[in-house]
């Protein structure tokens, strides 16, 4: 319904070989990332890291920032905080660095009790989360996004071909240790946010990715002749507008959450908004590319799903 761009003819293929240096670069970052979070070396949150737990209870509503503020200006660094407005309660959770100084809880307890007396505050309960714990959280965000990944092989290997599948399962695994190799240079925490983020951008980067796979088909029915890398450079000229407003549409409404929405989703909404320009990217120069890379497509089978499909 909208074309902000018509009728180009960009040669996206022709450059596949400089795109697949930047995308080693950023996928080599990944796998640092991950080899680091594994060795328990990375900037993780209490979940994976192992920390104190502790549920307070107000007489009355205390904003989440003042809060924050009040823990920061006694001392603690290394927390995260889980606001539940309705029963006047926040958690607050410690990494297990903050411990080794000395009595979170106790720290906690005097801080609170010293800026919100007259809020009463009361310790509900403490629960501690031992370094068991974080290494099984760490495995189970491992196979989490493992089985993600496979599940998206099988379903475009299904859909389209087995090369398809494929490429669309390196796009969207170079997107994910692209955002966890960014996020490790500038020092982010890692912890199930992030990781519900990344398997966020997984499903992201697969939609935009089917879209120009089903493009690439109806085009290889059309120009039997061509040769695959034109029919992929036309297939992507054509969905380039529907793939710019997408993701532009979608880069709006998470940099509004990362302006506004809060210190707690923001890290959440900054992943994302890496995701979004990681996904259009691998889309493009990655998941096509490998089409290419990966052999010769078989055309006729390609003709014969759809007829059976349809």
């Amino acid at each position: 319904m909208i074309e902000l761009i018509k009728n180009t003819k960009i040669d996206f293929m022709g450059l596949r070989r400089y795109a697949f240096a930047v995308s080693g670069i950023f996928s080599l970052l990944g796998v640092i990332a991950i080899i680091q979070i594994a060795l328990g070396n990375a900037n993780l949150g209490v979940d994976f890291a192992g920390g104190t737990a502790v549920q307070i209870k107000f007489a009355q509503s205390v904003p989440l920032h003042n809060v924050r503020g009040a823990l920061e200006e006694g001392g603690l660094r290394d927390f995260d905080l889980q606001d539940l407005p309705t029963e006047n309660k926040i958690l607050i959770r410690v990494k297990k660095e903050e411990e080794r100084l000395g009595g979170a809880s106790e720290r906690i307890t005097q801080v609170l009790n010293q800026k919100f007396a007259d809020k009463k505050p009361v310790i509900e309960s403490t629960t501690e989360i031992g370094p068991k714990v974080g290494s099984k959280l760490r495995q189970d965000a491992l196979w989490a996004t493992l089985v993600a990944v496979a599940g998206i092989l099988l379903y475009v290997a299904w859909r389209f071909q087995f090369r398809f599948g494929v490429g669309a399962t390196l796009a969207t695994f170079h997107d994910v240790l692209a955002v966890m190799g960014i996020f490790y240079l500038l020092g982010k925490e890692f912890n199930l946010i992030i990781l519900s983020a990344l398997l966020t951008i997984a499903g992201y980067s697969l939609t935009d990715t089917v879209v120009i796979f089903d493009r690439i088909r109806e085009n290889m029915k059309k120009y039997v002749k061509d040769p695959i890398d034109s029919i992929i450079n036309r297939s992507v000229n054509e969905v380039l507008s529907r793939t710019i407003i997408t993701a532009l549409t979608t880069f709006l409404a998470t940099l509004a959450l990362y302006l506004f929405g809060g210190e707690v989703i923001h890290d959440f909404a900054l992943a994302m908004l890496l995701g979004i320009i990681i996904g259009v990217y691998s889309s493009v120069f990655v998941a096509s590319p490998m089409v290419i890379a990966l052999g010769r497509v078989k055309r006729t089978g390609i003709a014969q799903q759809s007829k059976a499909r349809a």
